[in-house]
């Protein structure tokens, strides 16, 4: 059932529990207080022919039943009998009785009742008379107001269907205007493909929460769409960096091929297709990493770890690497207390690749292939600076750094994939740290990291 539908059931029901509710109470009220003066109607007539029975002694039983069954005032199937101390029937409207002996009794014991029998009202008490007890029990049909009751119960049953019904077609349509703006999100998301993902959607007002709904789709778009476009350039600049090599490759083995050489000729080309091996092989490597810190799911071990001995170790293996690259240390403030707080909760092997690309781009992309780097700590944040006095970052390409396979206008001369600091980037954000940089061009560019101790 679609929703329109159902809250108009909804609605509907609502107002149709309401409404019954409210009719029985009405039907109910009106009942019981037709039912009260009508008893109190009997009870007077009652009362009425008994004074005229008791006092007056002019008048005889019989004259009194004619005047009776003459009165203009008498209610329809009216019937009064009196009964004495002794349950004897002392004056009767008509030859029978109303009720039988044995329930005066029970007058007596209540004093006053009422009831119905069959479609008669009777009332039933005590009068009393010169210091005598005397039981008038009265009985009439209700006529008028029985047909009033019906004729209520009519207007009410009558009223109730024409009231859903219009609640009914009130609720419809106040449904379908309510969900508009939803059918409105509906058929513009229908709109949006893989082609046109820059469609946004608008839907209600500034503060209702379909416009809130809208808002959230708008962006959960924005981050499908930069999902997309990180795919899109993730592949086209995988694809162009991994074709280059497998085409340096193939192009060393077929010119290897054509004629016979030597063995030094031999070494000289497979060096140079192993270089290009193990450049491939790092590429590899970093876009294997990189895939697997920019899934959230994936689980990480974190323990302690000496960001001074994970940066030392990366800066000797980098060393070892290239030997003309050099890495110098120092700390800001005394070694002896600035070293033992550089214990932070983290992952040493993935600390490690972000700290070992930083140092390794600053050495290369500097003329004097040398990067200084400086630790400090204080109670909450370790903090690493790694700078270089290399190329420099342009201004308008710092935002971008960040972005898998970007290289900047000034570096592209220079060997590289753009894979390290995208890789480094998502490192530092998962151990809630930050990192900025600083450039100028020509003069140098320092990366400041900072990681907390505790997160």
């Amino acid at each position: 059932m679609k929703i329109r539908a159902r809250l108009s059931l909804t609605f509907v029901g609502v107002v149709a529990g309401i409404l019954v509710l409210f009719s029985c109470i009405v039907y109910a009220t009106s009942e019981y207080y037709r039912q009260r003066d009508f008893y109190l109607r009997l009870s007077d007539k009652a009362r009425t022919t008994a004074r005229l029975l008791l006092d007056e002694d002019e008048i005889t039983t019989r004259q009194l039943r004619i005047i009776e069954q003459n009165n203009l005032t008498a209610l329809p199937e009216e019937q009064i009998n009196v009964y004495d101390q002794d349950n004897q029937m002392v004056y009767a409207t008509r030859d029978s009785a109303i009720i039988k002996p044995e329930a005066l009794n029970q007058i007596r014991k209540k004093k006053e009742v009422f009831f119905r029998q069959k479609r008669k009202e009777i009332v039933g008490f005590i009068h009393r008379h010169n210091n005598r007890e005397y039981i008038l029990v009265a009985s009439a049909y209700d006529q008028y107001g029985l047909e009033e009751m019906q004729h209520l119960g009519t207007i009410m049953v009558i009223g109730l269907i024409c009231s859903l019904a219009l609640m009914g077609a009130v609720g419809w349509a106040y449904a379908g205007r309510s969900l508009r703006p939803i059918s409105d999100v509906i058929r513009q998301v229908d709109r949006i493909t893989a082609s046109n993902l820059n469609q946004r959607v608008t839907a209600g007002n500034d503060s209702d929460e379909i416009a809130k709904l809208a808002h959230t789709f708008n962006l959960m778009l924005d981050r499908v769409q930069e999902g997309f476009e990180m795919q899109r350039n993730f592949v086209s600049n995988a694809s162009h960096e991994l074709r280059t090599p497998l085409t340096i490759i193939t192009g060393q083995i077929e010119i290897t091929l054509l004629k016979r050489r030597t063995v030094e000729e031999h070494e000289a080309k497979w060096k140079s297709v192993l270089e290009v091996i193990q450049r491939m092989n790092k590429l590899t490597n970093n876009l294997l990493e990189l895939t697997l810190v920019s899934l959230e799911s994936t689980p990480l071990k974190f323990s302690e770890v000496s960001i001074d001995e994970v940066i030392y170790q990366a800066s000797q293996m980098l060393m070892n690497r290239q030997s003309d690259y050099s890495v110098v240390f120092s700390f800001d403030g005394k070694v002896e207390q600035v070293q033992p707080s550089l214990t932070i909760e983290g992952n040493k092997s993935l600390l490690y690749s972000a700290f070992f690309n930083l140092m390794e781009n600053g050495c290369k992309f500097s003329d004097n292939k040398r990067v200084e780097v400086t630790l400090s700590a204080n109670e909450r944040w370790v903090a690493v600076e790694i700078k270089d006095e290399g190329v420099g970052i342009l201004e308008s390409d710092i935002k971008s750094i960040y972005e898998p396979f970007f290289r900047a206008e000034n570096v592209k001369r220079i060997h590289g994939h753009g894979v390290g600091l995208p890789l480094t980037y998502r490192i530092i954000q998962l151990h809630h740290g930050h990192i900025n940089v600083a450039s100028q061009i020509n003069k140098g560019t320092t990366f400041s990291v900072r990681l907390p101790k505790r997160f």
